[in-house]
C-alpha cells in the first residue's frame, strides 16, 4: 500500500514554536508570530522590499533599494527597470520562491506604486503580496 509523504519543513513540526515575526507590524499584541514557513517566507520578501541595500548591519548587499526608484519620478522606463531589478533580486536571494508575476501600477494622483507580486513558495502554493509604496 502507497503511504503519502507530506511534504513539510522541519520548523513546522511543533505547532507551538513560532518560526519568526510577521512583517507588517500591526497587531494588538506585541508581535503577530508566524507558524508556517510559507508565512515567514512572505514576511522575509516583504522585508527585503521595503530595505535598502546598505541598512542591514553586515550584510549590505540586502534589500531592493526601492525608494531610490520612487524618488527619480514616475514613468514607464522606470517601472520597467525597477520590475526586471525586482525580478532579479528576488531570485537571486529566495532561491525557494518561483515569481509568477510582478506589476506594478502607478498611482499618479498620490504619488505611489502599488506593488503586487503572485508567486510559488517550495510546493507550488500559489501566494500574493500587495504593498502601497
Amino acid at each position: 500500500m502507497a503511504i503519502r509523504v507530506i511534504n513539510k519543513s522541519a520548523l513546522e513540526i511543533n505547532k507551538r514554536v513560532a518560526i519568526g515575526v510577521a512583517i507588517p507590524f500591526n497587531s494588538t499584541d506585541v508581535f503577530k508570530l508566524n507558524y508556517t514557513t510559507v508565512d515567514q517566507m512572505k514576511s522575509n520578501i516583504i522585508n527585503f522590499i521595503l530595505t535598502n541595500k546598505g541598512e542591514r548591519v553586515l550584510n549590505p548587499n540586502f534589500g531592493s533599494n526601492l525608494r531610490k526608484f520612487l524618488f527619480e519620478g514616475i514613468n514607464d522606463s522606470n517601472l520597467q527597470a525597477l520590475e526586471i531589478k525586482l525580478t532579479n533580486d528576488i531570485q537571486n536571494n529566495f532561491p525557494n520562491v518561483t515569481i509568477d508575476s510582478l506589476t506594478l501600477t502607478p498611482l499618479y494622483n498620490d504619488n505611489a506604486i502599488q506593488l503586487s507580486l503572485s508567486l510559488s513558495i517550495y510546493n507550488g502554493d500559489i501566494q500574493t503580496i500587495q504593498i502601497l509604496l
